[in-house]
């Protein structure tokens, strides 16, 4: 036990030993390929300051966008998280709380797709602001942390499947609802979810590690967009691996689609969308359909550039970042920072805590009987 901790910390040392190296590697190969180091270096030939290696890496990142827009993409991420916390850890708190509502189905799913997209958007904003610093990570953390985003993002996916699956199954066999889904198989179901996002993402970061191991050049600026553009696009093992996961994803989202389509048909029999109750299961149905759409807008793009990688090599480095920050700081941050207020706001148990939190609760006014 003994010799293998040595081994092991042996290895770290190593690769803390290779980080200028591997830096000034991954700094090379970027603009030259890009074509872009000629230019550079006329530029900061003319400056007469000298500058490590780093400091031009770091510097570099804002050659490829202006400064300003820069900074409204990079605040993105920060602006989901403050919104999802302000309203998730309430939602939680109400649902925990109170016995009645955990003891029901679509509640402890919620709970649990809540609960993961605010680990997946406090992490990446996390990312986000280390990125900004200019804070450098090896590549066995900088895995590791993108494993952690792999896996809320995955169980957010899969925990709303399993409200929609709760769902069509409350409304097509209602008789038999509480005996095939007691809430003994809620908890297995909320237990298989997070087994199962483990495991998605591991093919790709397996890879991402693998990648890094053959290669002398290692990724120091731990972010998601940078990795799309540094590395899956130069990569054609962790192209497929990225393009097959993605798609298992995009099919599972499309699943849940054709699941409310077929409630839709089955409700429109029983007279669900006619009379009063009508509003209200409109508004459930738009929901549900609004958060799946922001879900597979960031999927559909992300296929889109990876086809693009794979079958493209003139790709400009500069555009590829472009989509890589629109997707990964707006589009996969956008449905997680809306789902608790779209959630929030539809359920009635759920209503009142949020309306008490921003104190848009309106008392009833009690009118007196006379008598």
């Amino acid at each position: 036990m003994e010799a293998l901790l040595q081994g092991r910390t042996e290895r770290l040392f190593m690769a803390a030993e290779d980080f200028a190296l591997s830096l000034l590697c991954t700094f090379v190969d970027w603009y030259n390929s890009s074509g872009q180091a000629e230019r550079l270096g006329r530029q900061f030939a003319q400056t007469n300051t000298s500058r490590t290696a780093m400091e031009l890496f770091v510097q570099e990142w804002h050659i490829f966008l202006p400064p300003q827009q820069m900074r409204v993409i990079q605040l993105c991420p920060i602006l989901g998280f403050l919104a999802v916390f302000l309203t998730t850890p309430i939602l939680l708190a109400r649902i925990l709380i109170r016995a009645h509502l955990r003891q029901q189905t679509r509640y402890l799913l919620l709970a649990n797709a809540l609960f993961s997209d605010l680990l997946f958007v406090a992490l990446y904003m996390l990312t986000t602001c280390l990125n900004t610093a200019a804070v450098l990570m090896s590549d066995v953390a900088c895995a590791a942390m993108l494993f952690l985003m792999g896996i809320f993002y995955s169980g957010g996916l899969f925990s709303a499947t399993a409200i929609v699956l709760d769902t069509s199954l409350a409304i097509l066999a209602p008789l038999r609802y509480a005996t095939l889904w007691p809430i003994s198989r809620t908890y297995a179901a909320v237990f298989t979810i997070w087994l199962v996002s483990i495991l998605f993402p591991a093919a790709s970061v397996g890879l991402f590690l693998w990648y890094h191991r053959m290669s002398p050049c290692t990724q120091h600026i731990c972010s998601l967009p940078l990795v799309l553009v540094l590395t899956v696009s130069h990569s054609k093992p962790l192209q497929v691996c990225m393009l097959l996961t993605v798609t298992a994803v995009l099919i599972t989202l499309l699943l849940v689609v054709a699941g409310y389509v077929i409630l839709y048909c089955h409700t429109s029999k029983s007279g669900v969308w006619r009379g009063e109750r009508s509003s209200r299961a409109k508004g459930t149905f738009l929901v549900h359909y609004l958060h799946l759409f922001l879900s597979v807008c960031p999927m559909l793009l992300l296929i889109i550039e990876l086809l693009f990688y794979s079958y493209s090599s003139e790709l400009h480095p500069s555009a590829g970042l472009w989509v890589s920050l629109v997707l990964c700081n707006i589009l996969l941050v956008l449905p997680k920072a809306l789902a608790p207020y779209l959630y929030g706001l539809r359920y009635r148990d759920l209503r009142g805590a949020l309306l008490d939190f921003f104190r848009l609760n309106r008392p009833t006014a009690i009118t007196p009987v006379c008598t």
